[in-house]
């Protein structure tokens, strides 16, 4: 089974990238997450779970330039997962056909928050500096589609926890994907929060 239905863009990205056929998470999260659903996504290292976020996000958000404000957030826990994820999505993106900006804690704040300012479509962060971003009235979510975090096994510490259940609160309509090699009670609660009605999707 080849990749199908996708934004022709994407195809090219995969072919370019030696993509040549879905894994088996894959084939089974991609068609569930693009009908919209909020999908806890569940698989080992190495069943294609960074290659989903980037296919959904950049499905979603139709390969294009659009508006002010992020329509993609996509937490991690650390810096170097935040670059890491940013290079796995400069192989799908050509120059100048979508922004993409990363956001930690070692960065200059107020640098970030001009360069949010200016126009981002996806904002991969760290939950600290994000929820700081937050509240210092530095993000406007009011064209966000996608929640996403990304190895979500870090989000079951306290002080993760409650930041990233911060953000949904001021969220009017948004799809939720969290992904993680173990869907542990704690990710569940999420459930209770922001992952209403959620399916699970697990490899």
């Amino acid at each position: 089974m080849s990749f199908k239905k996708l934004n022709p863009q994407i195809l090219e990205a995969l072919e370019i990238n030696n993509f040549e056929a879905p894994t088996p998470l894959q084939k089974k999260a991609l068609p569930i997450i693009k009908g919209g659903a909020n999908v806890f996504c569940i698989g080992s290292k190495g069943s294609g779970k960074t290659t989903t976020i980037i296919i959904s996000v950049l499905q979603k958000l139709k390969y294009k330039i659009e508006g002010d404000a992020p329509r993609a957030i996509i937490l991690v826990e650390t810096k170097n997962q935040a670059l890491k994820l940013k290079e796995e999505f400069e192989k799908f993106i050509k120059p100048r056909n979508i922004r993409i900006y990363t956001a930690y804690d070692e960065q200059t704040l107020d640098q970030q928050r001009e360069e949010i300012y200016y126009g981002q479509d996806i904002l991969i962060a760290t939950p600290k500096r994000l929820n700081k971003l937050y509240l210092l009235n530095s993000l406007d979510l009011s064209q966000l589609n996608m929640y996403i975090i990304e190895d979500a096994e870090f989000a079951e510490k306290g002080l993760y926890f409650a930041a990233i259940n911060r953000i949904p609160e001021s969220i009017d309509k948004c799809q939720y994907l969290v992904f993680a090699e173990k869907l542990s009670p704690r990710l569940k609660r999420f459930d209770d929060t922001f992952m209403y009605r959620s399916q699970v999707v697990k490899v």
